[in-house]
């Protein structure tokens, strides 16, 4: 098993760099393998720019990987997408995973001048423009439909080739196939439960054989949100607090996260990696950078090692 951790990014009454800059090094100190965002352009969450927090998190480390999960790239231009993530990719010295979605449901296509009949291929023709921006070639020359360019040159690079790992999200099997099909991992949401993610990756699963694509080779992670409190009620408080935090008052949210005493949240974990987790994005909600501290610290001391012994 592969665990990573969320990284804070709540900016409610100003944000505090040097907490997050000792968090940042106190997750390689405990082992995680990567540190993590979210993308919010639009909502209630006052939630720090992705890429931009990742691009100061590299200055902040020297192994952790950084990732984002998910960019909606339907609301960004490409091009410009694809400068923003080679420069982290380069500041971290090749340390980025980029995940992306199609979005849907109630996001504000007209806010960005997007179409929401045409969004889904909006975004399959900008990844792969994106693509070709990063790729061997000094020059890019593509012709879409929503996009025309002809022999731009385009530098630098990123240092992973061809290109940072592109993980997917997404629920419907639509959006399970194109991820199989044009990515190279897949990230659960936070805010779906276990059980939900269990028939994801079940489709994963006939996607990859019906596609031939080797599933050694295709990551399936999963983020939870969750809270350790020695008190079980209070801790089901404080994880819907903090759901709150992120989404405000978006309905259904209360079946999602793990909470409870670091038995009960072992527990809760282990049921997601036994529904097909192979990376674990664990995602503490606490109302700032040291209680979010707090509970990484608990959970590399009193969960992680229950969840790496070989019998349970």
């Amino acid at each position: 098993m592969r665990f990573s951790i969320a990284i804070p990014q709540l900016d409610s009454n100003g944000f505090d760099t040097a907490e997050l800059r000792s968090y940042l090094v106190r997750a390689e100190e405990l082992g995680f393998e990567g540190g993590w965002v979210l993308e919010q352009v639009i909502g209630e969450s006052p939630l720090l720019a992705p890429l931009e927090l990742l691009a100061y998190s590299a200055a902040c480390t020297q192994r952790l990987r950084l990732g984002v999960a998910v960019l909606v790239t339907s609301l960004h231009d490409p091009l410009q997408l694809a400068s923003a993530a080679t420069a982290v990719d380069r500041l971290s010295h090749g340390r980025l995973d980029l995940g992306v979605a199609t979005g849907g449901g109630t996001r504000k296509f007209a806010a960005f001048g997007v179409e929401p009949t045409t969004h889904v291929r909006y975004f399959t023709e900008g990844l792969a423009l994106m693509k070709a921006a990063w790729a061997d070639e000094a020059t890019v020359t593509f012709h879409g439909q929503f996009r025309d360019v002809d022999n731009l040159p385009i530098s630098p690079k990123p240092v992973q080739r061809p290109h940072p790992p592109i993980w997917f999200g997404g629920r419907a099997p639509k959006a399970l196939a194109r991820a199989v099909r044009l990515g190279d991992a897949f990230l659960g949401a936070g805010s779906s439960p276990t059980e939900a993610f269990a028939e994801a990756v079940t489709i994963l699963g006939r996607e990859l054989a019906e596609q031939n694509k080797d599933p050694g080779r295709f990551t399936i992670g999963k983020r939870v949100y969750l809270m350790i409190d020695d008190d079980a009620d209070r801790a089901r408080d404080r994880v819907l607090a903090g759901l709150g935090r992120i989404y405000g008052t978006k309905p259904g949210l209360d079946t999602v996260a793990v909470s409870g005493t670091p038995e009960t949240v072992t527990r809760g974990l282990h049921e997601v990696i036994e529904a097909g987790a192979q990376m674990l994005l664990l995602n503490p909600v606490g109302a700032d950078v040291a209680q979010n501290r707090e509970q990484m610290e608990r959970l590399a001391a009193e969960v992680i090692p229950q969840l790496t012994r070989a019998d349970v």
